[in-house]
């Protein structure tokens, strides 16, 4: 099975760029295919985990935190539709973040910050080494999303829905 691998705080900010389509050239023998710009590939030969983990340490311009994933956990998550089929209204933002392991804590959920007036995000469920939930396009959102290693206890990194959907196609078809 394929793997799916996250990198932690990659082009956020103008911090730590660098373009992700060059790393997946960099690592065709292993049929890499990047998806969008926060570091997200899906790896579609077989490897091990190690092996491919020192292969994009090596690569990498910049220490990063690499989380590695079968692509079957990817498409359990989408099997079950945890979003639903309805569209997100335009201002709300879907997201998935990625816990680098199982989590030392977990706050109750759902969770809405801040905890009075307009929401800004929210966290819906976690299922496995995934945390669900979506956010109003807000720049104090960025604040929100960063409490998250504190919360569960664990480095985190977060993908909009889109991606993962996108990352899900890319694992069912074998093609970008």
């Amino acid at each position: 099975m394929a793997l799916v691998v996250f990198l932690r705080g990659i082009n956020v900010g103008g911090h730590r760029t660098f373009r992700p389509s060059v790393l997946a050239q960099q690592l065709k023998q292993f049929d890499a295919v990047s998806i969008g710009a926060a570091g997200t590939f899906v790896i579609r030969r077989p490897v091990r985990r190690a092996l491919l983990r020192a292969e994009m340490v090596s690569r990498l311009p910049f220490n990063a935190e690499i989380f590695i994933f079968e692509g079957r956990e990817i498409l359990r998550l989408m099997s079950q539709n945890p979003f639903g089929r309805r569209p997100a209204p335009p201002k709300i933002v879907r997201f998935v973040s990625v816990l680098s392991r199982r989590p030392k804590s977990e706050p109750s959920m759902p969770a809405v910050f801040p905890s009075s007036g307009t929401w800004l995000m929210k966290i819906m469920t976690r299922r496995g080494r995934f945390v669900l939930g979506a956010y109003r396009r807000h720049m104090r959102v960025i604040r929100y999303l960063g409490t998250l290693d504190r919360l569960f206890g664990v480095l985190t990194t977060t993908r909009n829905w889109n991606t993962i959907s996108a990352t899900a196609k890319v694992l069912e078809t074998g093609k970008n």
